[in-house]
C-alpha cells in the first residue's frame, strides 16, 4: 500500500522560508515521477514543481521558478520543497503525488497524494 506523508508546513511571514517534506512508503521511488501540488481556499489545485521520471530533471511552475526547489533523497525515498521569499500568495495546502512513470502537471493524472500540509504566509 502506497503511503505519501507531507510534513513542514507552518505560518510564516512574506520573505521567510519553509522546507516541505514528503516521505514516500510502499512504491519504488525511482519509478515515479514525483511532484508538489498547492491548493488555495476556492481554488483549483496547482502544479508547484516536479521530478520527471526517467531523466530526474525538475519542472516548476512560474509562480515559483526561482524560488521554490524541489529536491529528493532516494535512499530515504523522501522528496522536499525548500521555499523561499513566500509570498501571501503562496498560501495553501501543499500536496505531494506520485505519478507512475511519465511527468505531468495536471493533478488529476497523478496516482497517489498525500493528505497535504498547509502553508500560511502572512503579509
Amino acid at each position: 500500500q502506497v503511503h505519501l506523508v507531507e510534513s513542514g508546513g507552518g505560518l510564516v511571514q512574506a520573505g521567510d522560508s519553509l522546507r516541505l517534506s514528503c516521505a514516500a512508503s510502499g512504491l519504488t521511488f525511482s519509478n515515479y515521477a514525483m511532484g508538489w501540488f498547492r491548493q488555495a481556499p476556492g481554488k483549483e489545485r496547482e502544479f508547484v514543481a516536479a521530478f520527471t521520471w526517467s531523466s530526474g530533471s525538475t519542472i516548476y511552475a512560474d509562480s515559483v521558478r526561482g524560488r521554490f526547489t524541489i529536491s529528493r533523497d532516494n535512499s530515504k525515498n523522501t522528496m522536499y520543497l525548500q521555499m523561499n521569499s513566500l509570498k501571501p500568495e503562496d498560501a495553501a495546502v501543499y500536496y505531494c503525488a506520485a505519478k507512475y512513470r511519465m511527468y505531468s502537471s495536471n493533478y488529476y493524472s497523478y496516482d497517489y497524494w498525500g493528505q497535504g500540509t498547509q502553508v500560511t504566509v502572512s503579509s
